[in-house]
């Protein structure tokens, strides 16, 4: 309490009424697979070009690329993206004293990483092999998707090669000074795509004719299995891998594998991402049928859950290695249309009835009939439509509850319940008394009207879409006693028109209808 010890006039700032709660972002997804180069560290990108920067580009036999294209195709803004590796893959390293470079993630394309040091632009020295400045030079890093540019006979001129690489990062004047804003350990670490520094001292090493190349890095040829897709939690966080570094991740909304059929044990790998999902509590996963299902009597959801939903069958893309066509799962794609939908009409619509944008065509022509069968499954299915397009034709989860019958139903309380969460954590250690109940009633309202008024929730009236109780009957003296405050909230969702049905009847002209 402020204190008034002698006369004056005193100014307070008085926080009252309402807090504004923010809506939270519902559509940023997070990708685990394959790439050709990159971190094993999950890392925010939001374009294909960024993730061609990072990643490279489309790879055979992995998925993952094709996968974050058809994101971005489809309305995705953001993802996140988590490479995978198999556990007995080595990451290629090389030392010019004091510096040791290493590649930053595993695989053998570090071995096609190439790095020299050369005078700074700054340094007047006329001898390329002497430099006057001492503490600065300029450092080239060099990666070749093509290895034999490497071993050409005869071999490439280094002006040639930086012509022909694939990512040239050059650090010029980088200084040795650790409290320069150019300090080369700094400097590329904070930037570079290709390689991490460490070095045992502030000296500048010896400047190198030609390019060196980074060492022993190694593919493996472990089994690929769902462990190297889950992570470990265990680990320190900066080593987190897979599932177990989105954790560390608040920002994902939704959770997708396209290479799940790279690992030799899928099903275990679609437990543990649901699982994920549900224990999360903020996400939501989007499965893909496995290729080649046919048996349509025999084909179930692969686990019940209201935090997932399965699309099928897979779609036909172009793929810019072959200049032909080929068959990937779906999943990605899909998550872009949530992501498109969400933007466009929020996340309370259903995202079906969407053009797959980037699909040529279907794996399998699903007919009505067998939607039939599949759709009370909760099996979603895209369908071609002569004149309208590739769709996707369902909005149902895996669930059989149900209260959690339709995605945007699930989705739509993930994204109220993230909100909430965030926007009322100032009300945590605030006196719990009847002033605080009155302002988080009135916090909640607020934002559940403006949900409403966008057609969210089922109502003429706000009174009819939700209400918000936050009292003595929410609470006993006991819950007040050992700091709890209940809010009870309750909303009418909509739910999808997924049946539209038009009985037409005659009539006699004159009679009463």
């Amino acid at each position: 309490m402020p204190e008034y010890l002698s006369p004056g006039v005193y100014i307070e700032e008085v926080s009252r009424g309402p807090k504004a709660i923010e809506g939270v972002s519902t559509s940023n997804a997070g990708f685990l697979g394959l790439s050709k180069r990159g971190p094993t560290t999950v890392e925010l990108v939001t374009s294909f070009g960024q993730f061609q920067r990072i990643y490279g580009g489309f790879m055979e036999g992995a998925y993952l690329a094709f996968a974050v294209d058809g994101f971005f195709r489809n309305g995705g803004s953001r993802c996140f993206i988590g490479r995978v590796v198999r556990s007995d893959a080595a990451t290629a390293e090389l030392t010019l004293a004091p510096i040791d470079f290493e590649a930053v993630g595993p695989g053998e394309w570090g071995n096609r990483v190439g790095i020299m040091v050369e005078n700074a632009s700054l340094d007047d020295s006329t001898d390329p092999t002497t430099p006057n400045r001492t503490d600065l030079f300029k450092l080239t890093v060099a990666y070749w998707d093509d290895g034999s540019l490497l071993s050409a006979t005869p071999p490439l001129s280094t002006r040639e090669l930086k012509d022909r690489a694939t990512v040239l990062e050059v650090y010029d004047n980088a200084s040795t000074n650790p409290i320069s804003p150019d300090y080369y350990l700094t400097k590329v670490n904070a930037a570079s795509n290709l390689v991490q520094l460490e070095a045992a001292n502030t000296d500048r090493p010896d400047n190198t004719s030609e390019f060196q190349l980074l060492e022993d890095g190694e593919d493996g040829t472990a089994a690929l299995t769902s462990a190297q897709f889950s992570g470990d939690s265990s680990v320190p966080p900066a080593e987190r891998t897979g599932l177990a570094a989105f954790e560390q991740v608040d920002e994902i909304n939704i959770v997708n594998v396209p290479d799940l059929y790279n690992a030799t044990d899928p099903d275990t790998l679609i437990d543990n991402v649901v699982s994920h999902c549900e224990n999360m509590k903020d996400r939501f996963a989007v499965l893909d049928a496995a290729q080649n299902t046919t048996n349509i009597s025999t084909f179930f959801p692969p686990k019940d859950s209201k935090y997932a939903a399965v699309y099928y069958p897979w779609i036909e893309v172009s793929n810019p290695l072959t200049g032909g066509r080929m068959l990937m799962p779906p999943g990605a794609h899909v998550a872009g249309i949530y992501a498109r939908s969400d933007v466009e009409r929020g996340v309370h619509k259903a995202p079906a009835n969407e053009v797959v944008r980037g699909a040529l065509d279907l794996e399998f022509q699903i007919t009505k009939g067998e939607q039939d069968i599949l759709n009370p499954r909760g099996i979603n299915v895209i369908r071609a439509f002569p004149g309208r397009g590739i769709r996707v034709w369902g909005a149902r989860t895996v669930s059989t509850d149900p209260e959690w019958k339709y995605v945007n139903v699930r989705r739509l309380f993930l994204f109220l319940e993230e909100s909430i969460d965030e926007g009322t954590q100032w009300v945590v250690f605030e006196p719990n008394n009847e002033q605080l109940w009155a302002r988080v009633k009135q916090t909640v309202t607020q934002f559940l009207t403006t949900v409403w008024r966008t057609g969210a929730l089922m109502g003429t009236t706000p009174e009819e879409a939700f209400f918000v109780k936050v009292d003595r009957t929410t609470m006993t003296q006991d819950d007040i006693d050992n700091g709890r405050l209940i809010v009870e909230i309750g909303v009418a969702p909509t739910k999808p028109a997924e049946f539209v049905i038009f009985r037409i009847f005659q009539f006699t002209a004159g009679a009463e209808a």
